[in-house]
């Protein structure tokens, strides 16, 4: 039996399983405290992980973490949401804590795996999964293999820069469309009549506001679906995948048509030829993709 965990900047989850699409024990989201750093959530881990090894006989443990990572030396390479994350050696924690062997995958990486393997993508090759969340990731999956190019990170699509003027380092594609871009732009209108009451603005709803014809916030979007259209038209005329999977908590936005108006942006921007030759869906998987891959990866390698 194997145990898969995801390491996010909003949620951590645990879900036991064989690796192949279904659980044994599902995940449940857990809030991340911030404020408590990584050190918290190793400690919440510890808990919770110590009695499923037990009661399931695990024998390799799978995690998706949320940031780069060094899977060679078994690292992390910081996170951009929680502190403590710095060049963690998790694989040795985990040898050493919860006395198991670990794979360790990027977050969007397995993601990428998950959907490719069991959820939207089965059946197709190449897929290239983007996740739109707290940050912007994506994983590429060809011939059912995560592509991890040679370095530490591959597929970052967030960290592309829209525009040779990007030249410094926090001007990227995430800095404009992710869960976090799109909150901090929010804010900026906080003093706008149609936003009273809210004590926090999120994608959402600047989504409801821009649907209610509010111009600021349909500028905002729209800055945001050009950017991250943009970039997937960038993979597509690199990688050309069968089909573009996009998830994360800012694709769930129902006030405006995100996968139309997605589907636009990247129509702009693609090499021509390759304009309609891809898929652009939604993720099956829900919250546990993240999980199902790590259960994935932990197989793999065993």
């Amino acid at each position: 039996m194997l145990l898969g965990i995801e390491i996010g900047g909003t949620k951590l989850q645990l879900g036991v399983g064989l690796g192949d699409g279904k659980f044994v024990v599902p995940p449940e989201p857990i809030l991340v405290d911030r404020m408590a750093g990584a050190e918290g959530i190793r400690r919440e881990i510890a808990k919770r992980a110590s009695r499923l090894i037990q009661l399931h006989k695990v024998t390799r443990i799978g995690i998706g973490f949320g940031g780069p990572i060094d899977a060679a030396r078994g690292r992390t390479i910081t996170s951009h949401q929680i502190a403590g994350w710095q060049d963690f050696p998790i694989v040795e924690w985990c040898r050493d804590v919860l006395r198991l062997p670990c794979a360790l995958g990027n977050d969007a990486d397995l993601a990428a795996l998950a959907e490719a393997k069991f959820g939207a993508g089965r059946g197709c090759d190449p897929v290239f999964y983007v996740t739109v969340g707290t940050g912007i990731g994506g994983g590429f999956v060809r011939g059912g293999k995560l592509y991890s190019g040679f370095g530490p990170a591959a597929a970052e699509i967030g960290h592309l820069r829209p525009g040779l003027e990007c030249v410094n380092i926090d001007d990227t594609v995430e800095s404009l469309a992710s869960g976090l871009a799109l909150e901090r732009a929010a804010a900026t209108l906080a003093d706008d009549p149609i936003f009273q009451g809210h004590d926090r603005l999120t994608a959402h709803e600047l989504a409801e506001a821009a649907s209610q014809g509010h111009e600021k916030s349909q500028a905002i979007l729209q800055r945001a679906f050009d950017a991250l259209g943009w970039s997937i038209a960038q993979v597509v005329t690199l990688l050309a995948p069968q089909i573009v999977v996009v998830g994360g908590g800012v694709a769930k936005m129902t006030a405006v048509p995100f996968y139309d108006e997605l589907r636009a942006a990247i129509e702009r921007y693609v090499f021509p030829p390759l304009r309609g030759t891809y898929d652009l869906r939604p993720p099956a998987l829900g919250e546990a993709m993240v999980v199902h891959g790590a259960l994935a990866l932990a197989g793999d390698v065993i």
